[in-house]
């Protein structure tokens, strides 16, 4: 199996290769940082022109994990739009792929500091979700426990055999779980950033995305 296993909080969880979170005792794929429409808005705000195929790309590949998993319920764990205006870009061929993929499940989409008001798309808005002992929320809560969180886009920088490589990863430790951006032009913050290593217990663990999910200790120091 290319998948990682883990727990949390007692909640048996499985982190996929994609970037996906899956919780199969409640049929629950977690989701964390589209950012749909970005290219829309870097144009809009600088001029800049991107190859505006980063919709396709996310939606296809998120069309893939649920395909796969035929999930009862997905949460969108914030910034699912790059902005509010971003929401309003979409194709309407994108607009109708979203309604395709909300079709016969609960979705959810937990508000993001990109995107926190209402968009005009099916399913539910919410500013966190509590499901059994896990609560998801946007922005990882230093004072809690049990919560699964996005933001921060976390990525790993590692010297593999001479040579370094950064995966985009999943950060968990006993207390919580911070997911890696799944949209396509995301960027991230090490696992060694201040901010990332105050969040994270000492005994914090990385699952690596890519053809497969390789968990290793989170690393608190720059690669070399």
């Amino acid at each position: 199996m290319n998948e990682y296993a883990f727990s949390l909080a007692g909640a048996d969880l499985i982190a996929r290769p994609s970037g996906v979170l899956w919780w199969p005792d409640r049929r629950v794929l977690c989701v964390s940082d589209l950012h749909l429409g970005k290219s829309d808005r870097v144009a809009r705000r600088s001029g800049v022109m991107l190859p505006p195929y980063e919709t396709c790309d996310t939606l296809n590949r998120l069309e893939t994990e649920v395909t796969a998993l035929k999930p009862a319920v997905v949460i969108c764990l914030g910034d699912s739009f790059d902005d509010l205006k971003a929401a309003d870009s979409l194709s309407e061929d994108e607009v109708l792929w979203l309604a395709r993929l909300q079709a016969g499940r609960e979705w959810i989409w937990i508000e993001g500091n990109h995107d926190p008001g209402p968009v005009e798309f099916g399913g539910t808005h919410l500013a966190e979700m509590i499901v059994g002992p896990l609560t998801f929320r946007h922005i990882a809560d230093p004072s809690q426990q049990a919560e699964v969180s996005g933001h921060y886009h976390p990525k790993a920088r590692l010297n593999a055999r001479g040579r370094v490589v950064t995966r985009a990863c999943f950060l968990y430790d006993d207390d919580r779980l911070i997911m890696p951006a799944f949209g396509t032009y995301t960027g991230g913050l090490y696992s060694h950033s201040a901010e990332l290593s105050q969040l994270m217990a000492p005994a914090a663990r990385a699952v690596l995305t890519g053809q497969t999910a390789q968990s290793i200790p989170m690393p608190r120091a720059a690669a070399v």
